[in-house]
């Protein structure tokens, strides 16, 4: 489980590190995507499967499913931890997320978000702002 939010900084090759706690609970390689808000999404290769299983069992006649998984899996990319626990942020993958020189590494349980700063503040406020409202909907 990964929780917990953590800025850092990304070197001259756009390398960051993960929270060495986050990094124990990931097995080689993780998946790097386009998260639905402007974010990066980091998964552990075992819950990448699990998604692309559950996409897999659904019906590829609707289109909105065709695209759906062009912009999850077409965007995505594998890596691996370097020996300081940094993994590379493909350009294409920092350009969507407007990520810079800082980067908040983000916890969301299964998987691991990366944000701007300023995009993951506006996020953050919206989030609490809605939290009590979603989780009464949870409830029924």
């Amino acid at each position: 489980m990964f929780f917990g939010a953590y800025p850092y900084k990304l070197d001259e090759k756009g390398r960051v590190p993960l929270p060495p706690k986050f990094r124990r609970g990931m097995k080689e390689p993780v998946i790097l995507a386009r998260g639905a808000e402007k974010c990066i999404t980091v998964y552990p290769a075992d819950e990448w499967k699990r998604l692309a299983d559950t996409l897999a069992g659904k019906a590829v006649t609707q289109a909105n499913l065709r695209k759906l998984n062009r912009a999850i899996f077409g965007s995505a990319f594998s890596t691996s931890f370097d020996r300081q626990g940094r993994i590379t942020l493909h350009s294409p993958l920092r350009s969507y997320a407007e990520i810079g020189d800082t980067v908040i590494v983000v916890g969301v349980n299964n998987y691991v978000e990366l944000w701007n700063e300023e995009l993951w503040e506006a996020e953050k406020t919206t989030a609490e702002e809605q939290a009590s409202q979603i989780m009464e909907g949870l409830e029924t």
